[in-house]
């Protein structure tokens, strides 16, 4: 005879295995990608490939009985992805539409029953670009900006957030030419515009090179380059190592090209044994941009500014300068900005300092759009 034990444990069974499928299975969904004001670099005029990527935390599904539907915008349609299981993580891709900010759903579906879903606000499909060099390629401007469009973002390796200067990854606090520079291509493209920043004060290219690379000569500051025994000097391969790891996860061809601003740190230094020859900076930063390029899997073009300035009475180099243009002429590089021609209110302290001023960034930054704008217009 049951007793009420046994016969509550039996009541229990069958509730269970009449209950719906919805609280059989209920999951929670954590996406990975894409994330909140990610900017996906698009690889059409009107769409791009975007990941969608997560982790089911619940009871598992087996994957061939699941689908992952996409919500963009105010549509209502939705689209299946096909979707790769490995244990409780899912992963896919699906062409999205250029534009944005969109808002995504995602939707697990087991059996016609919604068993997990969830949302990401800000997500756009345009352009992304890596920014390195030295100060002037990061966060050394007079005034901190900030984009006005709403729709420029920039990442710190970990999560995308509106481009408000400093810009994540870079160094310095101040100022930067990127939201400007974002604003203007938005204005262009009709498209969200995304920032990886990687520049470093003061550098010199030297100091960007891989571990090992070595060079008659040290930079100004030594901190990243070494002495050998035979006199000569080599890189220790921090800022290398560094600009890599930050371009990785977006490779091949999850960024549109490298900005480079740097070259004031190897011209007419005060000591000049510590000025980098013409030739020998052509040679260093054309490593820099194969080694790179093989590193990464990606070749990605680069994108050349004229940089050499220092203060009012030098103003150029002209060694420098040519070895930036021989960049161009030889097809290494495409020809970005002649920022050298940014002077009195453009730059810091009334234009007595090698920093762009308030108004100097905002004018840099559409320099830099002159120069993208046409080029990105020309891509198939």
């Amino acid at each position: 005879m049951a007793t009420p034990a046994m016969k509550y444990t039996i009541t229990l069974l069958i509730a269970l295995l009449l209950s719906p499928l919805t609280t059989l299975h209920a999951a929670e969904l954590k996406l990975f990608s894409p994330l909140d004001y990610q900017v996906v670099q698009r690889n059409s005029v009107a769409q791009g490939r975007m990941e969608i990527a997560g982790e089911l935390v619940g009871p598992e599904i087996l994957g061939t009985d699941v689908d992952v539907r996409i919500h963009f915008g105010n549509t209502a349609d939705w689209i299946k992805v096909p979707i790769n299981f490995k244990g409780a993580k899912l992963s896919g891709v699906i062409d999205a539409p250029a534009g944005g900010w969109y808002r995504v759903d995602v939707r697990v579906v087991h059996r016609e029953k919604v068993i997990a879903e969830a949302s990401v606000k800000h997500v756009g499909v345009g352009e992304v670009f890596v920014v390195a060099g030295q100060s002037n390629s990061a966060n050394h401007g007079e005034a901190k900006q900030t984009p006005q469009t709403g729709r420029v973002a920039s990442f710190d390796g970990t999560r995308w957030q509106l481009a408000a200067d400093p810009q994540p990854g870079a160094s310095g606090m101040g100022g930067s030419f990127m939201p400007p520079l974002g604003d203007e291509l938005v204005k262009k493209l009709d498209v969200p515009v995304g920032f990886i920043a990687c520049g470093i004060g003061a550098t010199s290219v030297r100091e960007w090179l891989p571990k090992g690379a070595t060079f008659p000569n040290p930079p100004t500051i030594e901190s990243r380059v070494e002495k050998l025994p035979d006199g000569t000097w080599a890189s220790k391969g921090k800022a290398y190592d560094a600009f890599i790891a930050r371009m990785k996860p977006f490779c091949p061809e999850g960024f549109r090209a490298v900005l480079w601003h740097q070259g004031e740190s190897d011209a007419n230094q005060k000591e000049t044994t510590r000025t980098l020859s013409g030739k020998l900076y052509r040679e260093n930063l054309e490593r820099l941009i194969h080694d790179s390029r093989r590193d990464t899997s990606y070749d990605a073009p680069w994108i050349v500014a004229q940089a050499s300035y220092h203060v009012p009475g030098d103003e150029s180099s002209d060694d420098i300068r040519t070895a930036q243009a021989s960049l161009w002429k030889d097809g290494i590089a495409l020809q970005g900005p002649d920022s050298d021609a940014f002077k009195g209110k453009l730059r810091e302290r009334d234009g007595q300092g090698v920093h762009f001023s308030d108004e100097g960034l905002r004018a840099h930054g559409i320099e830099w759009a002159n120069k993208l704008a046409p080029w990105l217009q020309s891509q198939p």
